[in-house]
C-alpha cells in the first residue's frame, strides 16, 4: 500500500516532496490520550517534536484522494517531515446566477492557463479539481502555498497563474480585454487574497514555541528535580540563564519577523484601477487582484503589488528590491506576435525570458510613457507568494536547515552522555536498593545522576562563544542575522566572488574610443568631447543609443550608458506630460550638444536650409528604442536629426554580436585581433553600428516595425573601450586567502575574456597558469551534446578543432588524479550556457570541473545558485561575496553569504558588511574559526565537567554519600559558569593560516584529548578516594562523626552548634567527600586550561584579560 499511495509533488523542483494520505482514527486517538495522561504530558511533547510520529500515532493510512491529513517528506538530504490538514473550498458560495462565467479559471489540469471558452469547458475544467456535483475542491496549505486536488493527474498540485503555458499571442487576443466581475470573483475564490502575508507572531506564541524546545524542557525537568532536593540556588541560576537566553532569542526572532514584515508591507494595500470586459475602469484594492486582471499603471508611478506583463505603453522601473541595483530600467510592452513578427505566435510567455516586458512585484514604477487617449496597461500574471518577491520572502521564511558536522557530532556526543547517564542511573538504583535506601531518595538520586551527566547549562555555554564573535563582528562593521552561521564560516575553504562592485569598482570609466573609417581602425582616441567629432555618426550613436531618462531632473540609468553619455558632454531633454498630451504620439526624447561644441560656420552639405533655421541648432530626436536584451547582447534606437528627411538606426552591444549584423565589407579584417588585445587587458569593449533608413519609413511605421527589420545590414563604426578598475584592496585580500589555502572563484554576469583578464589582474589566476575554456554545446539537429576545449589565449580561434586536442588535454585534466592536476596549474572557465549544458548532459564531469573551475562568466542568478550547490556537492564549504545584485539566491544557499550592499535584497544574506569591501571576507573567516574553536573548547570542557562530576558522585554514592548543596553550588556557579563565560572571550588570531580547524567532534585528535583527560581525572579521583582511607587519622563515617572538624576551632563549633542536634543524615561531612571535592575542583580548572586552545585560531589565554582573575579567584576559593 505504501508504494501505491506514495506520490510526489513539485517533482523536479527544489521543494520536491513525497506525500502520504491519512485519516484520523478515534481508537488511536483514545490510546494516545491515555498515554499523554500516564506520561504526565511527555508523550504530547514527543509528538509535538515529531510530526511523523504524531500523524502515524493518531491516524490510519488512506487514499490521498479521500484523506483528511497529508504527511509530507522532503526528498533532499534532510528528509524533513511536515503535516497538513485537508480543507474544503466550497464553490456553492459563488453566485449561481452566472455558472458559465465562473468556470473561466482553473486550467489545464495543473496550470492555470486560464481558458477562454467558458461555455464549453466549464464542467470539464472544474471536474479536474472537484469530485462532487456540489463543486467542492479539496486543498491543503504548506509554506504559504495552496495545493489543490487535481483529478487529471490524481495528485495535489499548486495553482499557477499566467506565467506558464500561455502564449504571447493569447496574452493579447484572449486576456487583454480584462475580466468580467463574475470571472474575477471566481478566481479570487481560488487564488485568495493578493498579499505576501508575513504575520509577526505574538510574543506569547513565540514564547511557547521557544520554551517547548527540548533543551528548555530538560532544564525545566532539572530545576523541578533540584527544587525537590532543596538545591534552590543553582536551580535559580539556571532559571535566570534560561530566561536571559529565551528573551534574547525572542528579541532576535521577532526583530527578523518585523524587518521582513516591513519589507513586504510597502505594497500590502493600495488602490488600483483595473479594466473590465466592457471597457469600464473599476477601482479596487490591490489585495483583490487576480491573474488575468488588466491593471492600469498610474502616470505618477506606483509600487507594483503583483507580477504583471506590460501590454501597452512604456514604464521606467526601479528594481533594486529584487536585483540590488538602483538603476532605472525601461520596460516596454510585450511584442505582439500577430503584429510585430510573423511565425513566432506560439512562443510561450515566461517572466524570466520576457523580463524586459514584465513588471515585478515590489519594484517601483517611477514614470510611464503612453499614447494620448491610451492607458498604460499590464496584465496580472502572478499574485501573492507566487510572485518573484513572494518567492524571495518564502525562501527567507522557510530556509533550508543548515547541515554542519559540528552540530551532528554534538548530538551524537550528547547521546553518548545519555548512555553514560543510563549506566549511572541503573547503578544508583541497584546500589541504593542493596543498601535499603528509602524509595523517595532513590528516585531523586537516580534522576539527579542524569542531570549531572547531561548538563542543562550546555546550550547557554555553547551560545556564549557565538555571541561574543557576533559582537566582535559588529565592531568591524559586519552584521549577522544568523548567528549559527558564524561557526560554519570557520570551515570555509572556497569563496565565490561577484566581479563588478565586489572585486572591481562599481562604475566603468571611459578609457577611449577606436573609430573605423573605410573598414580600417583609426588610432585610439581618449577625448570624445571635441568639435571635430560632434556631428559624426559615432558620437550621434553614443548620444542616442542608451536607456537614460531624467528623474526629478537628474539623469539616471545604466552606469555604462551614463559614463558614455557624460563623456560626450551632450544634453538630454524629455517631453513633459503636458507636451505629450497635446500630440497624438509620444514626444521623442531629444539630445543635443552644448553650444560651445558646435562649429560657428554654416553646416556643410545642406545648402537647402530654410532661412529661419539657425545654423547652430543641431538636435537628434530618439523616435523608437529597442531595449538592451541579454539574450541578443545588443540594443538599438531609431533617431532623426532635426531637418533630415531620413531616419537613422543606431546599434550598440557585444562586439561579436554587432559585427555579425554589419556588412562584412565594413568590418576591419583585424577586428578579432584588436578586440582580443583589449579584452586581454581587462577592458570592457562595446561596438557601435549605424545605417540610414529608407525615406518611406514614417514615424507610424517605425512604431510598429520589428527590431529584426532594423538590426541588419549595418555599417560598423568602431569600438568604445571602458575600463573597470580593481578595488585597491582586492589583490591583497585574495593573496591572504590563497596563503590560507582558501580557493577563490569568480562568478560574474560579464563576458568571458573580461572575467579571465580581471582574474589574472587580481591574482586569482597566476601569470604562468593556463586557462582552459569549456564550451559546451547542447544537442541540436540530432547531434548529441559535446564540449569543445580551448585555451583562453586562443578564444578567437575557438571554432577551430585544433585549439586543444580533445584526446590529450581534457582527458589528462579530467581523469588524472587530483595531485597531478595541481602540478599542471590549469584553471577551467565557462559561461552560464555551457555550465547549464554540462549540468544536464555531462554529470560525470561536474565534480572534476568544480575542483578546478575558477571563472564562471555570463551567469544568470539561478545559475549562480546551482554553482554554489555543485561546489557543496564536492564537499566544499562555500562562501559567497556579492553586492546584492542578482546574488540573492547564491548568498542564501552558500554556507556563508556576505552581502556588500545594505539594500533590501540583502535581507536574505546571513552577513552584511557595512563597508563595500571584500576585506570583510578574511575577517569573517578569522572570527568564524575563533568561534568554532571556542565551541569545541566549551563543548569538551562541559563534557569533561559532566564526566568529572558524574564520577565524583558515583564514587560517593558507593559509600551512600554525596556532595553537599553548597559544594555543588560552588562547582557549578563559582567555577563552571565563570570559566565557561570567560574562556569564550579569547579574540580571533590576527591573520589567516593555512591550517583549518576540524569540522567535527568525532576526530582522532579530539577524541584522544577528551579520553586521555577522562582517564587522568578518573585516575586521580580514584587514587585520592582510596588513598585517604589508608591514612592513620581516617575514621569511617557515622551520623555523629564530624570528620571536617579536625582543627577543633571555636569558630567552627559556634557556627555549627546545630550539628549536635541535626545529625549529618546525608553523609556529607566525611573524608572521602572532602578529598573528592578538592581534587575535582582543581580538575575543572586544569581541564579548562588544557582545552583553552590559542594559536593559530585564537589569541592565547594570557591575552584574555577576564580569564586570569577568574582562574585565580576560583583557585583561591577552592583552596580555602
Amino acid at each position: 500500500m505504501d508504494k501505491e499511495e506514495r506520490k510526489i509533488i513539485n517533482q523536479g523542483q527544489e521543494d520536491e516532496m513525497e506525500i502520504y494520505g491519512y485519516n484520523l482514527s478515534r481508537w488511536k486517538l483514545a490510546i494516545v490520550s491515555l498515554g499523554v495522561i500516564c506520561s504526565g504530558g511527555f508523550l504530547l511533547l514527543l509528538l509535538y517534536w515529531m510530526p511523523e510520529w504524531r500523524v502515524k500515532a493518531t491516524c490510519v493510512r488512506a487514499a490521498i484522494k479521500d484523506c483528511e491529513v497529508v504527511l509530507l517528506r522532503t526528498t533532499d538530504e534532510f528528509k524533513m517531515w511536515f503535516c497538513a490538514k485537508i480543507r474544503v473550498l466550497s464553490l456553492e458560495t459563488y453566485p449561481v446566477s452566472s455558472p458559465k462565467s465562473m468556470s473561466n479559471k482553473l486550467s489545464n489540469g495543473h496550470a492555470v492557463c486560464l481558458i477562454e471558452n467558458p461555455t464549453e469547458e466549464n464542467r470539464h475544467r472544474i471536474s479536474k479539481y472537484s469530485q462532487t456535483e456540489s463543486q467542492q475542491i479539496r486543498y491543503f496549505t504548506h509554506h504559504s502555498v495552496k495545493y489543490f486536488w487535481n483529478d487529471t493527474i490524481h495528485n495535489f498540485d499548486f495553482l499557477k497563474g499566467l506565467d506558464e503555458g500561455v502564449s504571447c499571442t493569447s496574452i493579447y487576443e484572449k486576456h487583454s480585454a480584462g475580466l468580467t466581475k463574475g470571472m474575477h470573483a471566481y478566481r479570487k475564490l481560488l487564488y485568495g487574497v493578493n498579499e505576501i502575508a508575513v504575520k509577526v507572531p505574538s510574543v506569547f506564541k513565540l514564547l511557547i514555541k521557544e520554551v517547548l524546545n527540548p533543551f528548555y524542557i530538560f532544564q525545566l525537568f532539572s530545576v523541578i528535580l533540584w527544587s525537590t532536593d532543596e538545591y534552590y540556588y543553582y536551580a535559580l541560576a539556571i532559571v535566570v540563564m534560561s530566561i536571559v537566553s529565551i528573551v534574547s532569542s525572542l528579541y532576535s526572532i521577532r526583530k527578523q519577523y518585523v524587518m521582513l514584515h516591513d519589507m513586504v508591507a510597502t505594497h500590502s494595500t493600495v488602490r488600483v484601477s483595473v479594466c473590465r470586459v466592457n471597457e469600464e475602469i473599476e477601482e479596487i484594492f490591490s489585495t483583490d487582484l487576480v491573474p488575468g486582471d488588466v491593471m492600469v499603471i498610474p502616470l505618477n508611478g506606483t509600487i507594483m503589488p503583483c507580477d504583471a506583463v506590460l501590454i501597452n505603453g512604456t514604464c521606467i522601473v526601479n528594481e533594486s528590491m529584487l536585483t540590488g541595483e538602483s538603476v532605472p530600467v525601461t520596460k516596454t510592452n510585450l511584442p505582439n506576435p500577430s503584429v510585430d513578427v510573423k511565425g513566432i505566435g506560439d512562443e510561450l510567455y515566461n517572466p524570466e525570458t520576457h523580463k524586459r516586458h514584465t513588471l515585478f512585484c515590489g519594484t517601483t514604477v517611477i514614470q510611464t510613457r503612453f499614447y494620448t487617449g491610451e492607458l498604460v496597461k499590464a496584465i496580472v500574471v502572478r499574485t501573492g507568494f507566487s510572485t518573484s518577491k513572494g518567492q524571495l520572502v518564502r525562501s527567507i521564511l522557510y530556509p533550508k536547515p543548515t547541515d554542519f558536522k559540528l552540530y551532528r557530532d554534538a548530538y551524537l556526543f550528547l547521546l553518548c552522555l545519555v548512555a553514560v547517564a543510563g549506566i549511572g542511573f541503573i547503578y544508583t538504583i541497584i546500589n541504593s536498593i542493596l543498601n535499603e535506601v528509602q524509595v523517595g531518595v532513590i528516585i531523586i538520586e537516580s534522576l539527579d545522576i542524569i542531570t549531572i551527566t547531561v548538563p542543562p547549562a550546555l546550550p547557554a555555554a555553547m551560545t556564549a562563544g557565538i555571541v561574543y564573535a557576533q559582537r566582535r563582528l559588529k565592531k568591524i562593521g559586519i552584521f549577522c542575522i544568523s548567528p549559527q552561521r558564524i561557526n560554519i564560516c570557520g570551515q570555509l575553504n572556497l569563496v565565490c566572488f561577484d566581479k563588478t562592485g565586489t572585486l572591481t569598482e562599481d562604475g566603468l570609466d571611459l578609457w577611449g574610443i577606436q573609430r573605423v573609417e573605410n573598414a580600417r581602425f583609426l588610432s585610439p582616441e581618449e577625448n570624445v568631447c571635441n568639435e571635430m567629432l560632434v556631428k559624426s555618426q559615432f558620437v550621434a550613436c553614443m548620444a542616442t543609443c542608451h536607456s537614460l531618462t531624467k528623474i526629478e531632473g537628474v539623469l539616471s540609468g545604466d552606469p555604462l550608458d551614463l559614463k558614455m553619455f557624460e563623456a560626450i558632454g551632450w544634453i538630454l531633454e524629455e517631453a513633459t506630460e503636458e507636451e505629450t498630451a497635446l500630440h497624438n504620439r509620444i514626444m521623442p526624447t531629444v539630445v543635443r550638444p552644448p553650444k560651445q561644441l558646435l562649429p560657428e560656420s554654416t553646416p556643410a552639405g545642406n545648402q537647402e536650409m530654410e532661412l529661419f533655421e539657425l545654423p547652430a541648432i543641431y538636435e537628434i530626436g530618439i523616435v523608437r528604442q529597442f531595449p538592451f536584451s541579454s539574450a541578443l547582447q545588443r540594443m538599438s534606437v531609431v533617431a532623426r536629426v532635426l531637418g533630415d528627411r531620413k531616419m537613422d538606426a543606431y546599434m550598440k552591444g557585444a562586439p561579436e554580436a554587432i559585427a555579425g549584423l554589419c556588412k562584412p565589407e565594413t568590418v576591419p579584417v583585424d577586428f578579432q585581433n584588436v578586440l582580443e588585445d583589449f579584452t586581454k587587458q581587462g577592458f570592457r569593449v562595446i561596438a557601435l553600428a549605424h545605417r540610414k533608413l529608407e525615406s518611406k519609413l514614417t514615424w507610424h511605421k517605425v512604431q510598429n516595425i520589428s527590431r529584426d527589420a532594423i538590426e541588419n545590414n549595418m555599417d560598423f563604426m568602431g569600438l568604445i573601450i571602458m575600463q573597470n578598475k580593481l578595488k585597491q584592496e582586492t589583490p591583497a585580500v585574495l593573496e591572504d586567502l590563497h596563503k590560507a589555502n582558501i580557493r577563490t572563484v569568480m562568478v560574474t554576469g560579464d563576458s568571458m575574456l573580461t572575467a579571465v583578464s580581471v582574474a589574472r589582474d587580481c591574482g586569482m589566476i597566476l601569470p604562468q597558469d593556463k586557462v582552459i575554456i569549456a564550451e559546451a554545446l547542447p544537442p541540436k539537429d540530432g547531434k548529441v551534446a559535446k564540449i569543445n576545449w580551448h585555451y583562453a589565449d586562443s578564444l578567437t580561434q575557438c571554432s577551430h578543432p585544433s585549439a586543444i586536442d580533445p584526446e590529450a588535454i581534457p582527458v589528462k585534466l579530467v581523469h588524472d588524479s587530483l595531485e597531478d592536476l595541481q602540478m599542471t596549474r590549469y584553471h577551467f572557465a565557462m559561461n552560464g550556457k555551457s555550465f547549464s549544458v554540462i549540468l544536464e548532459h555531462f554529470q560525470d564531469l561536474v565534480p572534476k570541473l568544480m575542483l578546478h573551475g575558477t571563472v564562471f562568466a555570463r551567469m544568470a542568478p539561478d545559475q549562480k545558485t546551482q554553482l554554489i550547490e555543485a561546489l557543496q556537492n564536492v564537499d566544499y564549504f562555500v562562501g559567497m561575496c556579492g553586492d546584492g545584485a542578482n546574488d540573492c539566491g547564491a548568498l542564501k544557499r552558500a554556507h556563508g553569504g556576505i552581502s556588500l550592499s545594505e539594500l533590501e535584497a540583502s535581507v536574505a544574506s546571513p552577513f552584511t558588511s557595512k563597508t563595500p569591501s571584500i576585506s570583510c571576507v578574511p575577517n569573517l573567516i578569522r572570527e568564524g574559526r575563533a568561534a568554532l574553536i571556542t565551541s569545541f573548547c566549551v563543548f569538551k570542557f562541559m563534557a569533561l565537567y559532566s564526566i568529572i562530576q558524574y564520577f565524583s558522585v558515583t564514587l560517593l554514592y558507593s559509600i551512600l554519600s554525596n556532595l553537599g548543596d553548597f559544594q555543588f553550588l560552588f562547582i557549578d556557579l563559582a567555577i563552571i559558569l565563570v570559566v565557561v563565560f570567560t574562556m569564550s572571550l579569547n579574540p580571533a588570531w590576527k591573520e589567516l593560516v593555512a591550517q583549518r580547524p576540524p569540522s567535527g567532534l568525532i576526530s582522532g585528535a579530539l577524541l584522544f584529548s577528551v579520553l586521555s583527560q577522562i582517564i587522568i581525572c578518573i585516575g586521580f579521583q580514584s587514587l585520592g578516594f582510596f588513598w585517604v582511607k589508608q591514612q592513620p587519622w581516617y575514621e569511617v563515617w557515622h551520623p555523629k562523626s564530624d570528620a571536617c572538624n579536625t582543627t577543633g576551632g571555636g569558630f567552627w563549633n559556634s557556627s555549627h552548634v546545630d550539628n549536635e542536634t541535626e545529625l549529618d543524615e546525608h553523609n556529607i561531612q566525611n573524608y572521602e567527600n572532602t578529598t573528592v571535592f578538592f581534587i575535582s575542583s582543581f580538575q575543572y580548572l586544569i581541564v579548562a586550561i588544557a582545552f583553552s586552545k590559542g594559536k593559530p585560531f585564537r589569541q592565547p589565554c594570557y591575552k584574555n584579560l577576564p580569564l586570569a582573575p577568574a582562574f585565580i579567584s576560583a583557585t583561591h576559593c577552592g583552596g580555602s
